[in-house]
């Protein structure tokens, strides 16, 4: 059988790098298996993996890049990160939604709450630490939804599969 498949949304290599070097200086090392992403399906079906990516090179074709607001900060309990704000984002996860519908699971039929994780699995004293100092120094800005990646889960760290720029026109 082979393992699942996750789709990101591919930032500007500024954001990228920013929440990045957040990530590396607090996700606990021993687990920190991946770079700073914007998840927006988690398990995937191996075996769909052509269809996926055809789906995927769809909705990258007739897209162009968009912003999206870093609104604030979000609580994960033993983790936090930074909440996402943009409807260009949440109609393109429909789309690819419906696309996907017969082999999402049921952590992907659930409210879409689009963030980028830059620590988890801490304890929650060290979560709310972290929340505390990056509200204190916060202000809303903006990043770029560049394009679409496709990853194979390989049971920690993910396997790169492809990347697909967005090349529509801008409206």
């Amino acid at each position: 059988m082979l393992k699942p498949l996750i789709v990101t949304l591919q930032l500007d290599a500024a954001s990228h790098d920013y929440f990045d070097g957040l990530r590396a200086a607090h996700f606990p090392a021993a687990i920190n298996h991946l770079k700073a992403h914007v998840t927006l399906f988690h398990n995937l079906p191996g075996a769909e993996e052509r269809a996926i990516l055809e789906s995927l090179a769809r909705e990258a074709a007739r897209r162009a890049p968009f912003a999206l607001k870093v609104a604030g900060l979000m609580k994960l309990g033993r983790g936090t990160a930074f909440r996402l704000e943009s409807e260009a984002l949440l109609s393109l996860r429909a789309s690819l939604a419906a696309a996907f519908d017969p082999w999402l699971t049921r952590q992907d039929r659930e409210k879409f709450r689009p963030h980028v994780t830059v620590q988890n699995k801490v304890s929650p004293a060290q979560a709310g630490a972290l929340f505390d100092h990056l509200s204190d120094r916060f202000s809303p800005f903006e990043a770029v939804a560049e394009g679409l990646q496709l990853w194979r889960y390989e049971g920690g760290p993910w396997a790169p599969l492809a990347a697909v720029a967005f090349q529509g026109e801008a409206p």
